[in-house]
């Protein structure tokens, strides 16, 4: 059984925990340490139950307070080469490179990094695995890949990117650099990519599926939802959206 929290999501900061047995996994430290902590501590946890950190990438919105939070509490980094080397405090505590497609074990957990089409140096998205369940993690891509789709194949939990509605991105107040940035191949998947990856992938054992990063600016969690449902075949009201602020509760991927 695998259990995970977001401890926000969106452009403003993301974390997410794992949990498998007694191994608990920080995807992402987009925080200050202080509000990490504050965070941590909404869902009884402190930095001391973490058993190490993985970094998707070097956006501060990921990696944020990765440098501080290791060092003060011993953690061990897990991330590529090329997030390393672009991050802006990469003094980590213990860091551990890792390599797209090579899947790596951390105390009880199965963690398999993959590529995605994103902006950075060389990103890695995360499935997190405990033997019999699997988690996928699905945010900061630019375009849904052949790759993505297999990887996102039979998840029991996918949070899944939300971006943005290109419509609204369009007729908003970013300038014209960063919309093409956002809307283009390498930026942040649209509410209909989100459709596309649901309705391409082989779904019979999901459970779960979130909507994640959503753009407080240029999308709407009703939007979002809709795109959910459409993929899923569901009521749009049956669809689960991950806040900035709150991120989204415990869930767990055993059986109702």
């Amino acid at each position: 059984m695998i259990r995970f929290c977001s401890l926000g999501s969106g452009s403003s900061g993301n974390a997410l925990v794992v949990e498998i047995g007694q191994t608990r996994l920080l995807v992402d430290c987009g925080f200050s340490v202080q509000e990490l902590e504050r965070r941590l501590a909404r869902v009884q946890l402190s930095p001391e139950h973490l058993s190490a950190v993985l970094v998707t990438h070097e956006h501060a919105d990921h990696i944020g307070a990765a440098g501080p939070l290791s060092r003060r509490y011993g953690l061990t980094v897990y991330t590529s080469p090329g997030t390393r080397i672009a991050a802006r405090d990469n003094r980590f505590a213990h860091v551990q490179e890792i390599q797209a497609d090579s899947p790596f074990e951390i105390d009880d957990a199965w963690v398999h990094p993959y590529t995605v089409p994103h902006d950075s140096r060389e990103p890695t998205q995360f499935a997190i695995s405990d033997g019999a369940h699997r988690l996928v993690l699905m945010t900061d891509a630019g375009h849904i890949s052949r790759h993505m789709v297999e990887i996102a194949d039979q998840a029991h939990a996918l949070l899944l990117e939300c971006n943005h509605d290109p419509a609204m991105l369009q007729a908003g107040r970013y300038p014209p650099s960063l919309k093409r940035r956002i809307a283009g191949g390498y930026g942040h998947l649209p509410n209909h990519a989100a459709t596309e990856l649901l309705q391409r992938m082989d779904r019979t054992r999901l459970r779960h599926v979130i909507g994640m990063h959503l753009s407080t600016d240029n999308n709407q969690e009703a939007l979002a939802r809709a795109a959910l449902a459409c993929g899923l075949g569901c009521a749009t009201h049956e669809t689960e959206i991950a806040t900035q602020d709150e991120g989204f509760g415990w869930r767990t991927t055993a059986a109702a």
